[in-house]
């Protein structure tokens, strides 16, 4: 019989999945994001963050045998029903071997607690940071690479005494990011000396907040500190607060730090304005080539709030896969801790190629991101670092890290 140049290297192909045992399989994974909502100015570099990773995956070779990895994208809005909707769609009509996401704590909490806790699906956070993670109920398949807002809150405390502010009023969101951290950074606040004069959680859709933003006012208070997303009620009561003379120095935490609040109340209506929110480790020498790598394929973005933190998270979840051999969900899940808790030879990004040689020689395997280490404790916690970052021109620059 001829052979045509198409059946050689078809067979070519068959003989090498015989002689490794494995045969090719593409997996989807999805990136539960907040594409609309309070959170969209946020996503364009975060998601462009997650596609490196999965172009990283492709041009290494590929996962499970050469397989294509592939991200598929749904919109929870950052809120509470439609995460739950959108994580539904995923696993049961997309049928993801795992979910990177949400963004917006109280988004990952309710699509955790109604889909992936109950379908045994691994759900990976790369922001979500409200200590009500902590202690949930979830079989082990809930994760985030970002510390709770039970360190960031004492971290803002400590930067707020720092600099010389002994008085602030505390206005923060009624959801479970606003919650978790206002309470976090009070407590830790007062116990080191400082006074909370007023205290007042709002709701996130209102027109006008200027009747708690005069009582505020009248406390007596040096600053007001604003835990609240920027693309929701932040920029709207920083900008209320400006108009109308209540207050005009702020402290914000990660959800403030949007360029929303720049573009909409002027980069010089906040130059004695600070905020805290996770970053990643100053000394951290991959860094720099990855950010290059990033701007160069999107234009721009690498300097923008967890860019590093999505492609980590979005890594962390294909080594896993990976190393656990299947799209098996749970065989996934217990796969996490291995590829990114010491001890392992070390993996970087980019060097999926390398992974995947390590994994099928047995070799463990230790991930070390462009946000640090991701040491996982038994709540699939990690510790982590907060920046403090300060308006300069048209965006934020870093001043100070906290570890």
């Amino acid at each position: 019989m001829k052979l045509t140049a198409r059946s050689l290297i078809a067979t070519a192909l068959a003989a090498a999945i015989v002689s490794t045992g494995v045969a090719a399989e593409d997996v989807k994974v999805g990136a539960l994001m907040g594409i609309t909502g309070p959170l969209a100015n946020f996503i364009p570099p975060i998601l462009n963050a997650a596609k490196l990773a999965e172009a990283d995956v492709n041009a290494g070779g590929g996962i499970l045998g050469g397989g294509k990895f592939t991200l598929v994208v749904s919109d929870g809005q950052a809120a509470a029903q439609p995460s739950v909707d959108a994580a539904s769609k995923l696993v049961n009509l997309e049928n993801v071997a795992a979910i990177m996401g949400g963004l917006s704590s109280g988004a990952t909490v309710a699509a955790a607690n109604a889909v992936s806790i109950p379908n045994k699906v691994l759900q990976l956070s790369p922001t979500a940071t409200t200590p009500v993670m902590t202690d949930m109920e979830d079989d082990d398949y809930v994760f985030r690479i970002v510390p709770s807002d039970n360190y960031q809150g004492r971290v803002l405390a400590k930067i707020v005494l720092d600099e010389g502010i002994k008085k602030v009023a505390v206005a923060y969101v009624n959801n479970d990011y606003g919650v978790g951290i206002a309470g976090t950074f009070k407590a830790a606040y007062e116990s080191m000396g400082g006074t909370v004069a007023a205290y007042e959680k709002h709701e996130d859709k209102k027109n006008s907040y200027r009747g708690e933003l005069a009582t505020m006012a009248g406390s007596g208070a040096e600053a007001l500190v604003v835990i609240a997303y920027a693309g929701g009620s932040g920029a709207k009561i920083v900008k209320q607060s400006l108009e109308n003379g209540f207050f005009d120095r702020f402290i914000g935490t990660d959800g403030l730090r949007d360029d929303i609040l720049i573009e909409q109340v002027g980069a010089d209506a906040l130059a004695t304005s600070f905020f805290s929110a996770p970053t990643s480790p100053a000394d951290n020498p991959i860094a720099g080539p990855f950010h290059e790598r990033f701007d160069k394929a999107y234009g721009e973005g690498s300097d923008k709030p967890f860019v590093d933190q999505s492609y980590d998270a979005t890594m962390l979840i294909a080594l896993a896969i990976e190393k656990a051999g299947s799209t098996d969900r749970t065989a996934i899940r217990d796969a996490l801790r291995e590829v990114s808790n010491a001890p392992g030879e070390i993996i970087q990004p980019g060097e999926w190629n390398k992974a995947v040689k390590l994994i099928a020689a047995g070799t463990d395997i230790n991930y070390e991101g462009v946000s640090g280490q991701h040491e996982f404790d038994a709540a699939g916690d990690v510790s982590g670092y907060i920046g403090k970052f300060i308006v300069k021109g048209d965006t934020y620059e870093q001043i100070g890290i906290f570890e």
